[in-house]
């Protein structure tokens, strides 16, 4: 897939249909990739596609949008399933204009949770990997081990029913479809079923970690306000203090504000430094949108999102009588 991938980019730029492309480059580092930005024909001989290419790189199309759309009036970008709804979203929210955008999809088959790896091989360093068949060869100064593909997935990428762009302008590959995800919210029922004290101990102590670093929501495609609630002073929503309940509050109003909006890309948990376990509350909120409004984001670029729409036939069960 790689080389039409290339040639398509290089067509795409020597014809002047766009001004820059966006894609992934080989990481400085074994197992890792950087986004590339491609002006010229020789950039594009930089170009990778593979388990390795963790960046949504939506991201760059609101959090730099000025910069970009200052040099560049056509941004072609390559994405995943998960960047392509963020792109869905945007254009909904009207981010971006669908016409300054040229989508190139590809078929994700899933991104590799370095984390995962670490343990897998007791934090020794990985100098060379390679994929045979459904197993990944880890290859370090005194080790080498075979592991299941699927044992070092990031946990979005085991769930994910959406690995194709929803919406795109070229695709390039054989497209996954839909996938069938058993027990997609397996981890958000089991935590429905302790009593609440026992899931104010886990919240607690799992928040407890946090080092309010923000990493979680400089990497995720959703929040792109120019200014953040956690650095408003006036009014202050929530102390700066290192107090866990700080923290909580944190998370809790992060997920209210991407409710119906999180594509669960996972860039948030492959972010976070001290690895918490951000996606029980994301996948939660994601339950309770599906659940309420038979809502899935960033997959119909004509249909708003949950919580910016009103149907007389929703639950109200939240109303105290």
């Amino acid at each position: 897939m790689l080389p039409e991938l290339r040639d398509k980019v290089k067509k795409l730029l020597q014809e002047k249909k766009v001004d820059l492309v966006i894609g992934w480059q080989k990481g400085s580092l074994p197992l890792t990739s950087t986004p590339l930005f491609m002006k010229t024909e020789d950039d594009v001989d930089k170009l990778i596609f593979d388990h390795t290419c963790r960046n949504n790189l939506s991201v760059y199309l609101t959090k730099d949008k000025r910069k970009l759309r200052k040099e560049f009036k056509k941004i072609g970008i390559i994405v995943k399933g998960c960047d392509a709804r963020s792109i869905v979203l945007y254009t909904v929210e009207k981010q971006v204009k669908r016409e300054n955008i040229f989508i190139i999809g590809v078929p994700c088959q899933g991104i590799i949770e370095k984390k995962k790896i670490k343990h897998q091989v007791d934090d020794q360093e990985v100098l060379e990997t390679k994929i045979i068949d459904d197993n990944i060869l880890l290859k370090g100064r005194n080790f080498e081990k075979s592991v299941p593909l699927k044992e070092i997935l990031c946990d979005s990428c085991l769930s994910c029913k959406y690995p194709d762009a929803p919406v795109y302008d070229l695709f390039i590959g054989k497209a996954r479809k839909e996938v069938n995800v058993k027990n997609e919210y397996q981890d958000v029922i089991d935590f429905e079923k302790r009593s609440a004290d026992e899931r104010w101990n886990y919240i607690t102590e799992e928040y407890s970690k946090c080092i309010r670093c923000y990493a979680c929501r400089n990497v995720c495609p959703s929040c792109y306000c120019n200014e953040c609630f956690v650095d408003n002073n006036d009014p202050q929503w929530i102390g700066k203090t290192p107090e866990v309940t700080d923290s909580i509050i944190f998370h809790l109003i992060r997920n209210l504000h991407v409710a119906g909006r999180c594509v669960d890309c996972g860039a948030c948990v492959s972010a976070c430094p001290v690895d918490l376990n951000l996606r029980i509350l994301n996948k939660k909120v994601e339950k309770e949108i599906k659940d309420r409004f038979d809502f899935t984001a960033g997959l119909d670029i004509n249909e708003k999102p949950a919580m910016a729409t009103y149907c007389e036939n929703e639950k109200q069960d939240f109303i105290q009588g």
